[in-house]
């Protein structure tokens, strides 16, 4: 498959025309050109061992090449030529295969621990240095990459009911189902949306439209590295704690299993790998992430981010429920260090996991074709603003996330400034699927930036909480977080909260958010302006959000 222009693409949501013999001969053809290509890919990732394995079929790629062109000139009739499939590199290109990896409370800091991110993504694709998510928590971020839409447009606005959780969103128009609409195989693995199988065996055996194959995990178990169950396309397994159970690995192991089952079929494929990590471990009381028996002490009294937001000395600027925080004791910042540490270790498995993924992509003969997604749903605080943990709050480590793409026709290497958020992915995945979206998007597709790095553009978007951002399992924090709303532009950050604060940061002269600006006089025409803005994005939709 290849990736160039996408000028003359049509989409289309009814199933395509049966091919013509002739098409389905020279499409065969094609074929055979790129399984030779696909070869030398695997040779180039794998090294010498897969082009000795694969030497038999180089030297028989001339001969079956041959072969079908022969029987295309004998079946083809005279008007054959206008039914035929376009070459590539007409105008029309074959669609990628996508695979998303989205990890659960990851910062952007900790990618700095992760090898193979940058080795096998990064230093082949795309960096976006600014991303961000549209309301930092696990439900309404992850309904936003499913559908394209800000929250108060897909209507899922916290993690449980009444304003949120599972059952809040419409699964039968959401991503996975456009894509499977559009010929993709599709498949889940890991975390859904938080809710997912409670309510008896009939919700846990339950699978969300658009999905082919499915592994996801079912509540209340999710969070658990060990003893987790998981529904797997309508058997419900429970992994007790035994060596090789581990969740992170035994969800690599299935993606792996599937790239290999879905690269024997002539479909694109879409994988959506959702990893809990490094979310902290569901017990009583609350526990740090569980890393791999492997990986236990490689971060041994790491320190914290060296960030002087790090228990702020000074917070009369900020809302009254910062201001109340106290500074944090050197108990409470120790805490917060050791889930930190355990944060880190529960990554590496998550990092060997994608050099599986990666190779398993190119043993298929698939990584040349397929566009690679890393992200997370949100970030997570360690004692910044005296936040000791949580998330939710308009802060940079809550809401500026990692994402990095790699694919055909994106530059290696590369970094781009342009200003996204995750209500961008839809949008973009469905453009490099040549899908239709059956929802208003609300996003800009990332394909120009991704294209050309150095694309940048003006734009504002919105971030949100509320109206009831707490759930039984969130912290004190984010129990005690006030619904706002804020704009996030290229420079500024603009947030008003229901009871009437505010705050005002410049992010060029004060990345740290140490002094929000809202009452100094010097900032007021920049306020009025950014409150203006703010208002008009309140209750945007589609082409109004831009």
């Amino acid at each position: 498959m290849l990736l160039g222009s996408r000028a003359g693409v049509s989409k289309s949501t009814s199933p395509p025309p049966e091919p013509s013999q002739p098409a389905v001969l020279l499409s065969r053809a094609i074929e055979v050109i790129q399984a030779g290509a696909r070869l030398a890919a695997a040779a180039a990732s794998q090294g010498a061992a897969v082009a000795a394995d694969n030497r038999t079929v180089h030297h028989r790629l001339p001969a079956l090449l041959l072969g079908l062109v022969a029987q295309l000139l004998a079946a083809a009739p005279a008007s054959a030529a206008t039914e035929l499939p376009p070459l590539p590199g007409s105008g029309q290109v074959q669609r990628p295969n996508i695979v998303v990896v989205m990890t659960d409370d990851q910062t952007l800091e900790s990618v700095r621990v992760m090898e193979n991110v940058e080795r096998l993504i990064a230093a082949a694709g795309v960096t976006f240095e600014s991303f961000y998510t549209t309301y930092s928590l696990c439900c309404p971020s992850r309904s936003t990459f499913l559908t394209g839409q800000y929250p108060h447009n897909h209507g899922v606005l916290g993690n449980y009911p009444p304003n949120g959780g599972y059952g809040a969103l419409d699964y039968s128009n959401t991503l996975p189902a456009w894509l499977q609409r559009a010929g993709y195989n599709t498949a889940h693995f890991g975390k859904w949306l938080n809710g997912y199988g409670q309510g008896g065996k009939r919700k846990q055996k339950e699978i969300p439209a658009g999905w082919s194959e499915w592994y996801g995990l079912v509540d209340p178990k999710t969070y658990l590295y060990y003893g987790y169950t998981v529904n797997e396309n309508g058997r419900l397994k429970t992994y007790r704690r035994k060596p090789g159970n581990y969740q992170t690995d035994v969800l690599t192991d299935k993606a792996v299993a599937v790239i290999g089952r879905f690269a024997r079929q002539r479909k694109p494929f879409f994988l959506n790998v959702a990893y809990m990590a490094p979310h902290a471990t569901a017990s009583a009381g609350g526990s740090p992430a569980t890393p791999a028996p492997r990986h236990e002490s490689a971060f041994d009294g790491v320190a914290l981010p060296s960030s002087p937001s790090i228990n702020e000395a000074d917070v009369s600027d900020k809302p009254a429920q910062i201001r109340e925080l106290p500074l944090l004791t050197a108990e409470e910042l120790e805490e917060a260090r050791q889930r930190y540490e355990s944060r880190l270790e529960a990554l590496l498995a998550v990092d060997e996991g994608i050099a599986r993924i990666v190779s398993a992509l190119a043993s298929a003969g698939e990584l040349g074709d397929t566009v690679i997604v890393f992200t997370s749903d949100n970030g997570y605080f360690s004692g910044e603003h005296r936040i000791e943990e949580g998330k939710v709050l308009p802060y940079e480590e809550s809401i500026r996330l990692p994402l990095i793409v790699r694919g055909p026709g994106f530059p290696a290497g590369a970094v781009t400034g342009a200003l996204a958020a995750n209500i961008d992915l839809a949008p973009t995945i469905v453009e490099l699927a040549r899908a239709t979206a059956r929802r208003t998007q609300d996003g800009r597709s990332l394909v120009p930036a991704l294209e050309q790095p150095a694309t940048v553009w003006a734009r504002d978007f919105l971030i949100e909480a509320g109206p009831d951002p707490s759930s039984e399992d969130e912290s004190e924090n984010d129990r005690a977080a006030q619904s706002f709303l804020g704009l996030r532009t290229d420079r500024y950050l603009y947030v008003e909260y229901d009871s009437g604060e505010r705050e005002l940061y410049d992010l060029v002269l004060d990345p740290f958010q140490l002094e929000s600006r809202h009452a100094d006089p010097a900032f007021d025409a920049i306020e009025a302006d950014l409150a203006a803005r703010l208002d008009a994005f309140r209750d945007c939709a589609g082409s109004a959000c831009a």
